[in-house]
């Protein structure tokens, strides 16, 4: 009899089909059974399922445990709830009163800034066109491009002399007075007086400024360098107006008008109104 022939069935068959290169369909829809837990296997995941029960039942009894022990001394440990509360509200609302006094802070330099182009940008002949509200205005748009602090435009009917208030970046107050007079005149004597008069014992000035559109009389200048006065006329105006910063001109005082030949180079550019 010839050699009997071994029936390979489940697993081995599907092993020598393998080795053939021969497909064999399988009751899962053509897919390969997954390999078999081993013992050990089994041991591990049971052990790692025990382990995970233990760890969700021990955070289960501590969550317990704290509420019970919170409870029991609930009357102790609430006030430093509270506290902590008080403290973080607190906390929130300096962060946000910080946060708002930056954006505000930011907001008026960026402020600042614009009004000081503009200022910067305008001609001695743009500024002859101004009216006298605008040309204060504009004095306290130059004062805050070189950094003054507090600048408040004051002039009017009763101002007393001080149409700019302002403090100056070394902390000393400002007051200037503004006259927005044509080219060709003069400041006189008694506008020098007048504001002699109240800046310093009416409103306790640091740093006396008389700003004017045009030139100074001589019994006007000869008070302002008597009585401290800082005379800024048209010549000085104009260096404000194109950079040089006020405390550079405080030190002039009133200098740079020219002697006579100056003068009447002035009278022919000008004229008389």
């Amino acid at each position: 009899m010839g050699a009997r022939r071994r029936r390979l069935t489940g697993g081995r068959a599907r092993r020598a089909a393998g080795e053939a290169g021969v497909r064999v369909p399988t009751k899962r829809g053509g897919r390969r059974p997954g390999p078999r837990r081993t013992p050990v296997r089994r041991r591990t995941a049971r052990r790692r399922t025990t382990r995970r029960r233990r760890q969700r039942a021990t955070a289960r009894l501590g969550a317990g445990a704290a509420a019970l022990l919170l409870a029991a001394s609930w009357p102790t440990v609430r006030p430093h709830l509270l506290a902590v509360a008080a403290a973080g509200v607190a906390g929130a609302l300096l962060w946000w009163l910080r946060r708002t006094d930056r954006l505000h802070r930011s907001g008026e330099r960026r402020r600042r800034e614009a009004e000081a182009v503009r200022a910067g940008q305008l001609s001695l002949a743009e500024v002859d066109a101004l009216s006298w509200q605008e040309f204060e205005r504009y004095v306290a748009g130059l004062c805050r491009r070189d950094g003054c602090r507090d600048v408040v435009v004051t002039g009017g009917s009763g101002d007393l002399g001080a149409d700019v208030t302002a403090t100056l970046p070394d902390g000393r107050r400002l007051v200037i007075q503004c006259k927005h007079y044509a080219p060709h005149r003069y400041v006189p004597s008694g506008d020098m007086q007048k504001f002699l008069g109240t800046a310093w014992l009416h409103h306790r000035a640091d740093v006396a400024v008389f700003a004017a559109t045009c030139p100074f009389g001589k019994a006007a200048l000869a008070l302002a360098a008597e009585h401290r006065i800082v005379a800024v006329h048209r010549d000085l105006l104009g260096l404000w107006n194109t950079g040089t910063p006020l405390t550079a001109l405080l030190g002039l005082g009133g200098a740079g008008q020219g002697g006579a030949a100056h003068r009447r180079r002035w009278r022919e550019t000008y004229g008389r109104g």
